[in-house]
């Protein structure tokens, strides 16, 4: 529960870092720091993406990172920021039905998301 719990506060932070001129490194620094605080990992072989005309789109946005790194956010910029937390190693395999991705240690995960808008002032969650 606590893994989940954390990971869940984990989305909740990033969302907070959402706001014009803020970078995409500045949501996955605080992701990081959060959940390593907690003794857990954060995957790096996923993240969240852009969405629009297709689903998948630039930016990609790392859940770890530096503060002042990546793509600067701009009002209507529409992406997705999902935490894969770990209780182990952030080492992840994908499984031979091309879709399930579990850890390479056997230790448990866990992921929240939401798809949010850079607003003139802030954040807009349009998967409330």
């Amino acid at each position: 529960m606590r893994l989940i719990e954390v990971t869940r506060e984990c989305l909740y932070l990033g969302i907070e870092e959402v706001k014009p001129f803020n970078t995409i490194g500045d949501i996955g620094y605080v992701i990081q720091r959060h959940a390593e605080s907690h003794g857990f990992s954060v995957v790096r072989a996923l993240c969240g993406h852009g969405t629009g005309l297709d689903f998948w789109e630039e930016p990609q946005v790392p859940h770890y990172g530096q503060r002042k790194s990546g793509p600067i956010l701009v009002p209507n910029m529409t992406f997705t920021i999902e935490p894969m937390i770990n209780a182990g190693g952030y080492e992840c395999k994908t499984l031979s039905d091309g879709w399930t991705v579990v850890t390479i240690d056997g230790s448990l995960s866990a992921q929240w998301e939401h798809t949010v808008c850079v607003t003139e002032t802030g954040v807009e969650i349009l998967t409330a």
